[in-house]
């Protein structure tokens, strides 16, 4: 009986030996830097996935040595236990992420993939609540100087929605309490008080003056200055 050599394999090397030029650099498929995370990190969940089954296997059958009665176990049947496995675990996690929201409503947040506590949230800086409450009292101050140049530079007798807009008026507080207004005074004319902010945060408060500033100032300075204590 008479052996054949495969033909493909001693053609292929015939004609590159009989090549005359042979090209350099050619074109090859690469990925990009995510895709190449996502295909390390599903490689390694298989790999995973494939070592759990071989270990249950081994372990189900090193079990049969002692129990003859229990059925052998193939790979195959090994990785279909482990993959049901593994879903029945995630419906029981899902299971049990849906139950603390129930128990627990608005006490969780997302934070990226995973959910954070919303009181551990770490508190505003003072420097970012200051620029707000600053923000929000500058947005008065346009509207009342705005009102000012159609009226003689006087500001509204009183703090009427009609003739500044209400969202003015409104500290920047959930509490949506409003700005402390002393009608009556003229733009850009002394530096008596023109509005301030209640009593709502620690410390200092903010006021808009009447010429256009506005500063930081304690209770007893914006009582003295009520009562008449800033120069005008």
């Amino acid at each position: 009986m008479t052996h054949r050599a495969p033909s493909l394999p001693i053609a292929a090397l015939v004609v590159l030996a009989g090549a005359d030029h042979a090209w350099a650099g050619m074109p090859s498929v690469t990925l990009t830097d995510l895709a190449r995370m996502r295909v390390q990190t599903i490689s390694f969940f298989l790999l995973g996935v494939l070592l759990c089954a071989w270990v249950v296997q081994r372990v189900w059958n090193s079990l049969g040595r002692d129990f003859p009665r229990l059925p052998r176990l193939t790979f195959g049947k090994a990785l279909g236990v482990v993959t049901l496995w593994g879903l029945l675990f995630v419906l029981i996690l899902t299971m049990i992420s849906g139950a603390r929201e129930l128990m627990t409503p608005g006490a969780w947040e997302k934070d990226g993939y995973t959910y954070t506590i919303a009181g551990d949230q770490p508190p505003a800086s003072p420097d970012v609540d200051l620029a707000g409450r600053r923000q929000a009292l500058d947005r008065l101050r346009i509207a009342l100087w705005t009102y000012a140049r159609s009226h003689e530079g006087r500001f509204p007798p009183e703090d009427d929605p009609e003739a500044i807009p209400e969202e003015a008026w409104r500290v920047p507080d959930p509490s949506g309490m409003r700005y402390l207004y002393v009608p009556g005074e003229a733009a850009d004319e002394g530096r008596s008080i023109v509005a301030y902010e209640p009593g709502l945060f620690d410390g200092e408060r903010l006021v808009l003056r009447a010429d256009g500033r506005i500063v930081s100032m304690s209770p007893e300075e914006i009582a003295a200055g009520l009562a008449g204590g800033l120069a005008q």
